[in-house]
């Protein structure tokens, strides 16, 4: 009794996580960014790059910290040396004496330090990987902003694919009612065998536009994971409708001016300018002296028998300054300083270029709003006179005053209306998008993840 009840069970278990795992998440644009900015792989490549930064900037530091060093030896001498005298017992003969030296066992402990007092590449090395740290982190937060905009624009075009593929699907439940009503009207002789096929046609011309529009929502949401960073495997629904929002009107009025101090990506080439000319300051700084501290604890034992104890060893101290400076290096110095000044004047060339490219593009993107708040309000009241006359055609026909033709060409003229203002709002949320990222902006409701 126990198996057979036991076993219901587990099958309606089973079916019910199969439910669950084919139930769609449902994701809002806001879910779909929070997921991008945790899980995309190329976002967390650049914060792995910001660590990278923070790791070189203590490298630096290091250089200018004093080094410890701890070393120990111990020497087991199987035939001692020798050194030779004259035979002193015998004064008159040329003959040597070999007399062997040193130990068998010995120790030795030391303890040494240095310091650098004044090494000028190690000062500019230090301010270079702060520098690079911050240039790091600018192209983190660029990432971070890319990678938003890329995760809103594939989220609207899914909301696009959406509102297409409803507006298809409700058509065709349109024209089939239509179909029903003709065919009604023709079994009592009201309308003609031709307007029926007309209806018919109609009707059978929809159903691959369905199609089509089903499949571009298929391939947008793909688009939208791959955005997101998960994959095909997680099924996915989104939730939300294509709404016009306006920009503030402040925000495309200074869009020009204000791209050169907000985008990320000009702010990381300046500060890789700052970096080159550090380099370059690095280069020059091996004409300069080094100077350095050292000193040194050493403890020494000999013996010849293994045996040792704390009192064998015997200290020895010193402590001293190095200097050292390069005289001559086969001109590689001025070379290597020819060529920091060459990736100088690179970076400043493609720092004014990309700052040109950016205020062209942040205008581009202010006309790109302005043309699709304009036909936005246009294609309002084409949409409005298209549904009237779509409701006059279906009248005239019920009435038998009109004919399908017209109420075929009254729901094409519809489609288009409906489609074209998605399409106006659509290309003004894309536009939005585009411009925020030209401005390193995010959404009021995010805040940036890189500290």
């Amino acid at each position: 009794m126990k198996q057979g009840f036991f076993v219901p069970v587990l099958l309606l278990l089973m079916l019910a996580a199969a439910d669950a795992q084919d139930t769609p998440r449902l994701i809002t644009i806001d879910q779909a960014v929070a997921i991008a900015l945790e899980k995309n792989r190329d976002l967390r490549s650049a914060r792995l790059g910001v660590e990278l930064a923070d790791a070189r900037v203590r490298e630096a530091w290091g250089y200018a910290l004093p080094a410890l060093d701890l070393s120990g030896r111990y020497t087991r001498a199987l035939e001692r040396p020798v050194f030779f005298l004259p035979d002193f017992a015998n004064p008159g003969s040329n003959q040597t004496v070999a007399v062997q030296i040193g130990t068998a066992h010995s120790f030795d402990l030391t303890l040494s330090a240095r310091q650098t007092l004044f090494n000028s590449t190690v000062i500019v090395g230090v301010g270079a990987a702060n520098v690079y740290s911050d240039a790091a982190r600018q192209l983190a937060r660029g990432k971070e902003v890319e990678t938003v905009a890329n995760v809103r624009k594939a989220f609207y075009g899914a909301l696009f694919a959406a509102e297409v593929r409803d507006l298809m699907r409700a058509n065709l439940v349109n024209a089939e009612e239509n179909l029903a009503n003709v065919r009604t009207l023709s079994k009592q002789g009201l309308v003609s065998e031709y307007d029926e096929l007309r209806a018919s046609v109609g009707v059978e011309n929809l159903r691959p536009e369905v199609i089509r529009a089903e499949n571009n929502y298929a391939l947008s949401v793909d688009g939208l994971r791959s955005a997101m960073g998960i994959g095909v495997s997680e099924s996915i629904e989104i939730d939300g409708k294509l709404e016009y929002k306006p920009v503030p009107e402040e925000l495309t009025a200074n869009a020009v001016q204000t791209v050169a101090e907000t985008n990320p990506s000009l702010q990381a080439l300046r500060l890789q300018v700052l970096v080159n000319e550090a380099f370059v300051s690095a280069e020059r700084s091996n004409y300069l002296p080094t100077l350095s501290a050292f000193g040194n604890v050493q403890y020494q034992a000999a013996k010849n028998a293994f045996a040792i104890s704390t009192g064998d060893f015997f200290r020895s101290a010193q402590v001293g300054l190095t200097l050292s400076l390069n005289v001559f290096q086969g001109f590689q110095t001025n070379a290597l300083m020819d060529q920091a000044n060459v990736e100088v004047r690179k970076s400043e060339e493609q720092l004014a270029s990309m700052e040109t490219n950016l205020r062209t593009a942040a205008h581009s993107a202010v006309l790109q709003l302005q043309q699709a708040r304009q036909r936005i309000e246009a294609q309002g009241k084409t949409v409005e006179q298209a549904e009237r006359g779509y409701r006059i055609a279906t009248t005239r026909f019920v009435n038998g005053s009109g004919t399908q033709l017209e109420v075929n060409d009254a729901q094409l003229a519809l489609t288009q209306a409906k489609v074209n203002r998605i399409q106006a709002v659509y290309d003004y949320l894309v536009a939005s998008t585009d411009l925020d990222y030209i401005l390193g902006r995010l959404p009021e409701n995010l805040t940036t993840t890189v500290q």
